[in-house]
């Protein structure tokens, strides 16, 4: 259902969406809090990686059918 103020309509992010940024957001946790060793990450972009997981869950309130 979605939910309108202003001018713009907010919606329920799909299932998919709200995986990748789910996983993103753990990855980063887990770098930063049990310094799992992943390899593309490393602990001086834990912030960009969260930035980016929000901002993929923000593209999905945002736009329909993303």
């Amino acid at each position: 259902m979605a939910y309108r103020r202003g001018g713009f309509v907010l919606t329920p992010p799909s299932l998919l969406i709200f995986s990748i940024s789910l996983v993103l957001a753990l990855i980063a946790m887990l770098v930063r809090y049990t310094h799992a060793p992943v390899p593309i990450i490393s602990t001086s972009h834990v912030f960009d990686l969260l930035a980016i997981a929000y901002v993929v869950l923000t593209i999905g309130v945002l736009f329909r059918r993303v």
